[in-house]
């Protein structure tokens, strides 16, 4: 997607090898009119699939899919990271690992707001080494429903995250592909669609 690797290139920061810093438009301050054009794009890419859920773990990952149900006319599940008073029982639950933060957390779904019917989307904000993913994945086949896909904006191709979900089946669609990051430096795979 050509208006998120400008977005990326202007105002994104490699840190390091690992570290791409998009807290200015993507997770920390959000871009709205960026989200929703991420949105439609998800929207028109994974249409006519019978998709019913659109899934993402929070926190990160709540306004591309937020946009993205908005654009295909479908509620959203949020995956919970932290344990709620009132997110008790009926409960599927997975622990995961954290690559980024180096911590693990146990990734919460009521059973309420799914069902074997349901052909899940799953969005999130980055695609590295396809933990979190994996965790939402077994959450959604403990509830025995299908996934359609995973949509990602940024993917760090040099990662095993794709190979790893790709192995289980999983389709992947990444608005971005980055090749290599190091430190004030960010290149892309190239794409035949550009």
């Amino acid at each position: 997607m050509k208006l998120l690797k400008e977005k990326i290139l202007s105002e994104g920061k490699a840190l390091n090898e690992n570290i791409l810093k998009v807290d200015g438009f993507i997770n920390h301050l959000v871009d709205p009119a960026l989200m929703a054009k991420i949105g439609e794009e998800f929207g028109t890419y994974f249409a006519n699939q019978g998709i019913t859920k659109i899934v993402t773990v929070e926190s990160s990952g709540i306004a591309p899919a937020l946009m993205t149900a908005h654009a295909m006319n479908l509620p959203m599940i949020i995956l919970k990271k932290e344990p709620s008073k009132t997110l008790n029982q009926n409960l599927y639950q997975t622990v995961v690992t954290s690559y980024t933060k180096g911590i693990s957390y146990e990734l919460t779904m009521s059973q309420n707001y799914i069902s074997p019917d349901d052909h899940v989307l799953i969005i999130d904000d980055f695609l590295a080494n396809g933990e979190t993913a994996t965790g939402a994945i077994r959450l959604i086949r403990k509830a025995h429903a299908t996934i359609a896909g995973l949509g990602v904006l940024i993917e760090k191709s040099f990662q095993p995250g794709r190979e790893k979900l790709e192995k289980q089946g999983i389709p992947i669609y990444a608005l971005v592909r980055i090749s290599k990051l190091a430190e004030n430096v960010i290149e892309f795979l190239s794409e035949e669609n550009e």
